[in-house]
C-alpha cells in the first residue's frame, strides 16, 4: 500500500512538472517575436471578438437609434421654423408687389393730373371703385367718394385714357357713376355730349347712344360739310356743366351718310376700358366747386 502511495505521488509530481515544461515552453513561444499568432492565440481572439460583436453591435444600434430621435426632433423644429420665415416671406412678398404696383399706378395717376389741371383750370380726386353693376340696363359702379369730399350729381368721371361717365347718385361716403355705355337716344333721361375733334375744331355732333353689338359709341347730327374722318380724337365740348370741355372719349372707326342724307353718323370706339377698372377721377370744374 506504502508503495502505491509512493508511485501515485511520483506520477502527481510527474504530471505537474510535465505541465509547468509545456507552459513555459508555450511563454517562451508567444513572447518571442513572431509573424503570426498562435492557433490558442487566433481562438482566444476570435472568440472575444465575436463576444464583442454579439454585445456591442445592438448597443451601437441603441445608442445610433436615440441619436436619430434627436436629429429627427432638431430636423422638425429646424422645418416648423422655415415653414414660418416662408410663410412670412410669401406674405411680405406680396404686400411689396401690391405697394409697388399701386405706387407706380400713383405716379401715373400724379402725372395725368398735372397735365390736364393746367390745361382747363379743373382738379381731379383719385377714386376707387368699390363695386360694379354689370345689369345690361342700368350698368353702374359705385367709388368711394361722396358728399363729405364735395362731390355732386352731374359731375364727370374718368379714367387716365377717357370718359367713363357721370355722378348719377351721391351719398355721405360714397357715389354711384351711370357710364356712358348705357347712353341710349330713345332715352328721354340720356343726356348727349356735345363733341368736337382734337384734330379740326370745326367738327360738331352729339355722342348720344352706345351700339352694344360692336361696342361703339355713335356720334350724329354731323353736318355733311363737316370734315371729321376716321382717326380722329374725339372731345366733349364743353357747352353744358355735366361734361366740361376737353374729355376724351374716344377715337372715330368711321364715318358714314345718315339714312336721309343730310348728315353723317360716327362710330367711335371709346378710349376708357370698361372693365378691370382701379383708380377713376372724379372731375370738379369751376363751376361746381368742391
Amino acid at each position: 500500500m506504502l508503495k502505491l502511495f509512493k508511485l501515485l505521488g511520483n506520477k502527481r509530481l510527474f504530471v505537474i512538472l510535465i505541465a509547468l515544461v509545456m507552459f513555459i515552453a508555450l511563454m517562451g513561444f508567444t513572447l518571442g517575436p513572431r509573424a503570426t499568432l498562435s492557433w490558442p492565440e487566433k481562438f482566444l481572439r476570435d472568440t472575444v471578438g465575436f463576444a464583442q460583436n454579439i454585445f456591442y453591435k445592438p448597443a451601437g444600434y441603441v445608442a445610433g437609434l436615440f441619436k436619430d430621435i434627436g436629429n429627427m426632433r432638431e430636423t422638425y423644429k429646424e422645418n416648423e421654423q422655415l415653414k414660418i420665415a416662408l410663410a412670412q416671406y410669401t406674405r411680405e412678398k406680396a404686400n411689396y408687389n401690391f405697394i409697388e404696383k399701386q405706387n407706380k399706378e400713383l405716379m401715373e395717376d400724379l402725372k395725368f393730373t398735372k397735365q390736364q389741371e393746367g390745361k382747363f383750370d379743373y382738379s381731379y380726386h383719385i377714386a376707387q371703385v368699390i363695386s360694379v353693376n354689370a345689369d345690361t340696363v342700368n350698368k353702374t359702379l359705385v367709388i368711394d367718394l361722396g358728399e363729405r369730399d364735395g362731390v355732386k350729381i352731374g359731375q364727370s368721371v374718368i379714367s387716365i385714357k377717357g370718359m367713363v361717365g357721370v355722378i348719377s347718385h351721391v351719398s355721405n361716403f360714397t357715389s354711384t357713376v351711370k357710364l356712358i355705355t348705357t347712353m341710349d337716344a330713345k332715352d328721354p333721361n340720356s343726356n348727349g355730349i356735345a363733341a368736337t375733334s382734337m384734330d379740326n375744331h370745326q367738327t360738331f355732333g352729339i355722342v348720344e347712344s352706345y351700339d352694344e353689338a360692336t361696342q361703339m359709341l355713335l356720334m350724329t347730327q354731323i353736318k355733311q360739310e363737316d370734315p371729321i374722318k376716321a382717326g380722329d380724337m374725339i372731345v366733349s365740348l364743353g357747352d353744358t356743366d355735366k361734361y366740361p370741355r376737353g374729355l376724351i372719349i374716344g377715337k372715330v372707326k368711321s364715318v358714314q351718310e345718315s339714312k336721309f342724307g343730310k348728315t353723317k353718323t360716327a362710330t367711335i370706339e371709346p378710349e376708357a376700358e370698361f372693365q378691370d377698372w382701379k383708380q377713376l377721377f372724379v372731375v370738379f370744374t369751376p363751376e361746381a366747386p368742391k
